[in-house]
């Protein structure tokens, strides 16, 4: 996968960089705003997908359950080499 976390926290403060601009006035200013809350919206669902398979992650470390579904992206610790 190419993108990581870390990405997503370069672009909202790429983000908070253009709304924070003092140049940025009016419809632009209106526009970029719109934009951020788009981010905002999307990043907090790209975190609480990353906190879920953390929390699964650490379920499975913590014995508490076998294996987590496929769509979390956890490879099965038995299953051996990918």
């Amino acid at each position: 996968m190419k993108n990581k976390l870390i990405d997503l926290n370069n672009h909202l403060f790429a983000q908070l960089e253009k709304i924070g601009d003092d140049d940025l006035t009016g419809e632009a200013l209106d526009t970029e705003m719109q934009r951020s809350k788009a981010i905002s919206g999307l990043a907090a669902q790209i975190i609480g997908n990353a906190k879920l398979a953390l929390d699964a992650h650490k379920a499975i470390n913590e014995g508490m359950i076998k294996s987590a579904p496929e769509m979390i992206g956890l490879r099965d610790p038995d299953a051996g080499p990918a």
